[in-house]
This record gives C-alpha cells, sequence and structure tokens, in this order.
C-alpha cells in the first residue's frame, strides 16, 4: 500500500465504525508548554480533561507532527537510521468516554490482522505493568500474552496533563534476524518496531507528579504512518517507501547526485527536513531566531548544509517544494495554496544563509590550521554562532568529518556571558524596581476610563539608582502609587503622558509610563517636593491619550484591511503604537505592489469615514473565541480578556485603549512598506491630524 491508500483505508475502516473524520489540526498548538503539535491528542487535551466538549463521542484523523525541540526531540537521530523523522504522519482514533480499552484493542487488532493483512504471529503486544485489565482483554481476544513494561508504556504530552496507562503493539520485520523482543536489553536491534499505540487516558498530572482520575475515561491512539508504509511494503528503512523514494528522485534530479550508501543520510536528512520546513511554514511558522521558528531556521541550515555535502550550492529546499506538493499536496491542500508564500520565505532564509555559510566557513578554515588538539575552542564556536549564525550543532556536523570537536564547556560560557552582557545592557531602573518586592501591585484598572476622582498615595520614588524617601522639585524620578489612571507600556502601546497635582499645584510633569511586573512606574521631572506617603492626584494628558486610541483602533482597522486585500494568512506579528502613529509587522513573503498599498490605506479610510462604532467589552476566553476575536500570534491569554470590536470588519482580542468610533481616527495614511526579516514585512502609518 503506498501512503494514500493507507491513509484511506485507516479512515474509511473508522468511519465504518462510528468515527467522525477531522482535518489534521495545525503544526503551532494552542498549548504554551509545546512548540509545535507532536501528537495527535494535543488538539484533545482540553477534552481530555474536562474543559471543552467533544465534537463527537467518536473521532479519526492523519495528524500532522513536529518532533524537534524540546522533551520531544528527534531531529539529531534524523538520516542515521531508518526510523527517526522530524514531521511525520500520525494515524489516531478517539473515544471521549464512549469505547475504553476492549472497543479500542479489537479495532486495531481487526484492522491489522483483517483489514490490512498483518500476520498475527508476526505481531508482539506490550501492556503497562499496572494494567492487569488491557493484559487480560489481549489474552481473550488474540490468545496472546502481553509482555508487562513500565515507563515504555505510559504516555503523556507534556510534563503535566492528561496521561495514563497503554498498549503498544510491535512487528517482527524480519523473523530470521537476531534480536530481542520489546523491553529486553536486545530490542535496539531493529528487529521488532512498533506499529501501534493505544493510551488509556484515566488521569490529569500536575505539577508535583500527581494523578487525578479524568472526568471521563477516554481512548487516544496513535500510529506512524511512516511506518505503517515500511511494514506493508516489505522496508526495513522507512525512508525507502514510495514517497521517499519519490522525494529522494527529486534531490537526485536537482543536484545531479545518485543516492548511495555513503552518502544515504544526506539524502534522508534532506526529505525529512523538507517536510518540516515546508509543512511548519505553511501552518505560519516564520523562521527566526526564537522558539519554534529558531527550531525551522535550524532544521532549514542543516538541511541546505547536506546540500553542499552532496556538491549542490544554489537553492534547496525552495527548488524542491514543488515535489512535497506533488507527494502530500491532496492529502494536505495547505501544501498548495500556500506554496508561493513558502517557496518564498525558504529562497529568502537560504539566501541569507548562503552567504553567512561562506563567510563562517572562511573563518572556520582560517582557525583549523591552529588546532592541535583536536578540539575547537569554545569562543571560536561562539563567535561562529553569533556572527555568522551557524547552531552549535552545524559546527559539530562540519567538524565531525575531520574528526575534531568543540569545546563545549567554552562555548556556554561564552553564552552565558553574552546573556549576563545583555542583561546588564537592558536592566536599567526596571531591575531595581523588581528589587522591590514588598511593594504592592498598582491598581490600575482606571486607566480605561482616563481620570480618577479620588487621590493617590505615593509608595516609593526612584531617584537615579536609589530608592528615597523624598525629591525635590527639577529631580528626574520615578514614582509608584497604588492606583493609577496612566496606561503604562503594553503589548505595543506607549504609555501615557500627564501630570501629578496636589491640589491647584503641579508636582511632577509625567513623561513615560512603563509597566515593571504588576507595577506601574511613571517617570518624569518633579516641579516641587514630593514624599512617600504623599496624596496627589494623576491626570493624564488627555490629548496624547486620544492620538495613541485611535491610532491603536487604526492597527487594527490597518490588520483587517491587510487580510483583505492580500489573504487571510496574513498576521500580526508586532507593533508600536504611538500618538497618531503606527508601526506594524506582519507575515507576508514579498512586497507589496503600489496598488495594493494604495486599496489598503482606501480600505482603512473607508471604514473611518463610515464613522463603524467600536465596542469595548470583556468577557471569557471561550466567548471571545466563538465570537471569531483574533489573537495576537504567540500572545498567551488568561481565562477573562478584553475585546474590541469595529463594526463588522475587526474583532480582536486587545488590553489596550481605543476610540469608541471609527471617525474618531480622521483619517489613515500608509508611509512606508519594508522587509524587516524573512517572511516579515513592516508597515508605517500616520492616523489623526498627522496624516492630514
Amino acid at each position: 500500500m503506498t501512503y494514500n491508500e493507507i491513509r484511506k483505508v485507516f479512515l474509511d475502516y473508522f468511519e465504518q465504525h462510528g468515527h467522525k473524520i477531522v482535518p489534521s489540526a495545525s503544526l503551532i498548538p494552542n498549548d504554551p508548554t509545546l512548540l509545535f503539535t507532536v501528537a495527535g491528542m494535543v488538539q484533545w487535551k482540553g477534552v481530555f480533561q474536562g474543559t471543552e466538549q467533544p465534537i463527537a463521542p467518536r473521532v479519526a484523523d492523519v495528524q500532522k507532527c513536529i518532533r524537534a525541540g524540546g522533551k520531544h526531540n528527534d531531529l539529531e537521530d534524523v538520516g542515521f537510521d531508518g526510523r527517526h523523522h522530524t514531521f511525520f504522519e500520525m494515524l489516531g482514533n478517539w473515544s471521549f468516554g464512549d469505547y475504553f480499552k476492549e472497543g479500542a484493542i479489537e479495532m486495531s487488532w481487526e484492522l491489522l490482522t483483517k483489514v490490512i493483512g498483518l500476520d498475527p504471529n508476526r505481531i508482539v503486544v506490550t501492556t503497562h505493568i499496572s494494567d492487569n485489565e488491557a493484559t487480560q482483554i489481549w489474552k481473550k481476544i488474540t490468545g496472546k500474552d502481553a509482555i508487562r513494561l513500565d515507563k515504555d508504556n505510559w504516555w503523556s504530552a507534556g510534563d503535566t496533563g492528561p496521561c495514563g496507562p497503554c498498549t503498544e503493539m510491535h512487528y517482527d520485520m524480519n523473523p530470521n534476524m537476531a534480536g530481542g523482543l520489546p523491553g529486553s536489553p536486545e530490542e535496539d536491534c531493529g528487529r521488532f518496531v512498533e506499529i501501534w499505540n493505544d493510551v488509556f487516558m484515566q488521569y490529569d498530572r500536575d505539577a508535583n507528579g500527581n494523578l487525578t482520575p479524568l472526568p471521563k475515561q477516554n481512548v487516544d491512539t496513535g500510529a506512524g504512518l511512516e511506518r505503517w508504509a515500511a511494514v506493508l511494503q516489505g522496508k526495513q528503512d522507512n525512508y525507502d517507501t514510495d514517497l521517499f523514494v519519490n522525494l529522494k528522485r527529486a534531490v537526485s534530479d536537482l543536484t545531479g547526485v545518485i543516492e548511495t550508501e555513503e552518502n544515504k543520510p544526506s539524502f534522508k536528512i534532506i526529505t525529512d527536513h523538507l517536510r518540516s520546513v515546508g509543512f511548519a511554514i505553511a501552518d505560519g511558522v516564520i523562521p527566526s531566531n526564537a522558539d519554534r521558528g529558531y527550531v525551522i531556521r535550524r532544521i532549514l541550515r542543516r538541511a541546505m548544509r547536506h546540500g553542499q555535502i552532496l556538491g549542490h550550492r544554489g537553492s534547496l529546499l525552495s527548488e524542491l517544494y514543488p515535489a512535497l506538493v506533488a507527494e502530500m499536496g491532496d492529502a494536505y491542500p495547505e501544501l498548495k495554496t500556500q506554496q508561493s508564500h513558502v517557496v518564498e520565505i525558504i529562497r529568502n532564509e537560504e539566501t541569507s544563509f548562503a552567504d553567512m555559510l561562506q563567510n563562517g566557513m572562511k573563518l572556520l578554515e582560517s582557525e583549523l590550521p591552529k588546532i592541535n588538539n583536536g578540539i575547537l575552542p569554545g569562543d571560536i564556536a561562539f563567535k561562529l554562532f553569533d556572527t555568522y549564525g551557524f547552531p552549535l550543532d552545524l559546527t559539530q556536523m562540519i567538524l565531525r568529518d575531520k574528526k575534531i570537536d568543540v569545546d563545549i564547556n567554552g562555548f556556554e560560557k561564552c553564552m552565558a556571558e553574552q546573556k549576563e552582557r545583555s542583561r546588564a545592557d537592558t536592566r536599567g531602573t526596571k531591575l531595581l524596581w523588581e528589587s522591590q518586592t514588598d511593594l504592592p501591585d498598582t491598581d490600575d484598572i482606571e486607566k480605561y476610563e482616563t481620570k480618577t476622582d479620588k487621590p493617590a498615595t505615593v509608595l516609593s520614588i526612584l531617584r537615579g539608582e536609589e530608592f528615597v524617601k523624598s525629591a525635590n522639585a527639577g529631580d528626574e524620578v520615578e514614582i509608584a502609587l497604588n492606583h493609577t489612571p496612566f496606561y503604562g507600556t503594553q503589548g505595543g502601546q506607549v504609555g501615557d503622558m500627564g501630570v501629578f497635582k496636589r491640589g491647584d499645584e503641579i508636582v511632577m510633569n509625567v513623561s513615560e509610563t512603563n509597566r515593571v511586573g504588576h507595577n506601574v512606574i511613571h517617570k518624569g521631572t518633579l516641579v516641587a517636593p514630593v514624599s512617600v506617603g504623599d496624596e496627589i492626584m494623576p491626570e493624564i494628558n488627555q490629548q496624547n491619550r486620544q492620538q495613541i486610541a485611535r491610532a491603536h483602533t487604526a492597527t487594527h482597522l490597518l490588520q483587517a484591511a491587510l487580510r483583505k486585500v492580500l489573504n487571510e494568512d496574513v498576521e500580526q506579528r508586532g507593533s508600536k503604537v504611538s500618538p497618531d502613529s503606527v508601526r506594524f509587522d506582519f507575515s507576508f513573503g514579498r512586497a507589496l505592489t503600489v496598488e495594493e498599498k494604495q486599496a489598503v490605506e482606501d480600505l482603512i479610510n473607508q471604514w473611518i469615514q463610515s464613522d463603524l462604532p467600536v465596542a469595548h467589552e470583556e468577557m471569557d476566553i471561550e466567548s471571545a473565541k466563538k465570537r471569531g476575536a483574533m489573537a495576537l500570534f504567540g500572545e498567551k491569554y488568561g481565562d477573562r480578556v478584553r475585546v474590541i470590536t469595529a463594526g463588522d470588519v475587526s474583532c480582536e482580542l486587545c488590553g489596550g485603549t481605543h476610540v469608541y468610533h471609527t471617525g474618531e481616527i480622521i483619517k489613515a495614511r500608509i508611509n512606508k512598506e519594508k522587509s524587516i526579516s524573512s517572511g516579515i514585512r513592516r508597515i508605517t502609518m500616520s492616523v489623526g491630524v498627522l496624516a492630514e
């Protein structure tokens, strides 16, 4: 059976057994504990915990997964055996409080032995050492005695969350091959390969390791499609199955190199990494220097290096992407719809890294003659990382063929020193305020009302690098109050300006307002003496606040216009909202045309002239999701959120300050549009009087 045939047989079987067939979830999980979707159960985590309602009692799908960072990381193994992948497809079926152990085992056994026709005598099963029930079910259905294991038969998606015992099915790939059974010291020989895992989700594990029974008993199964293909096609190596054979043929056509035993690892790495990079970018991951973006950039560069090992010097994955679409585009339509976007981002990354690689290799080659102990100094490895973007593992890979190691301790020391320098450069007064552990949180609930009718108490005064009890006129200070209507810089919006008064007398001109943890810090110049414990009246500069509010609402209209003119996949990647001025970063793979920029600007001004109502509402996160409120990419939200809705054109989660009618914005003008990194564009825009 081919990959496409296996997917169909699997889904058809479970549809016939009452399962709702659903599409794969995104590789970007709605789970802050995971970089990527690492298993089919990730999208159902809330259902297992009882916080979400299932869409059906029985569900089945084929889930795209990446394991290349954090706890679930197979990156280093890829290319050097036949069964590891950074990207893979997981066949899965779930029961949400419907069938449990017996039903899951019965269907797994029937599909494996009667539908796809595997030899029952070549299947070995394992259960958890504590799970007598599953062990007895296997004996009843098949007559087999399960092998009882401990940690190998307990499953969870992370350190916390849903978990439980599992039962695994292993296939004997070659009865004539030497090797031990699962759980034995000789099991690593590769004779037996796990082909299915039925997890019985019974518990929720907290941060202390305590297990609490879940509200319902659930089933979560996972079967690696690549392993099924190898078994059904009679291959010991997943990379010898039809999909990879076709992708490797594309690599050979591009590079002009035929696969041999010597270069086989490079062919495996390139084809595996093509899938990870292509699928991740199609799902919205942009290569970068942080989090999942860094993982994808690292994978992409690793593939490029192996292209060079094959003697290829031009673009690699961007040229191979059409072959990926040909193999998997029917099963995953997003590969087709995002093709031009994905190819452009990959090509930009390849061009950028090719230059860095060339310069970095010059440095590395100049250092090699100086090595006399077979170890590259850590400071050189760090310079390659810091200046030329070489991940440590790339340097190690380049040196591996030369039998040279890297001084890891020296590298990590340089890395720690750089982080310390960075912290020292940026900590400023922030660290001083963070040291005030006894300082009460600032009550800033009034920040949306713009003014207060009750005096505030001065809790702390920072002058220079010293906290003082009092300060005099002319002193530059930072002051914390017990409550304030001032908005502290956060979420891309700059803080308020204004004054502190004592009666009719101005005590302080506030030029800047920031947040440090749960405190709002007011920075400015004293006009009169002030002491800790004094009562003052904080007053916001209303004109400045109005300018900021219309700029922030204009930012929401800008995003809505970009998505309408360009496509729905445009997502915000950062912003800065200043008085009547906007800087907006968004995901898009090319420069906007003159016509597109004009269309975006015209649409924003059309909405402004329509004077649409802007609603400011607070609600629970689930209600906001049902309303369709957009969230900032990568941002974490609490149970209660603020939703800003402008007519029927924009609905976003946002904690900033906004106008109440779009007409208050007056006018918008796009000033500039440019690239700031691979796949990320930046627009600067003026609004209000400044735009006029």
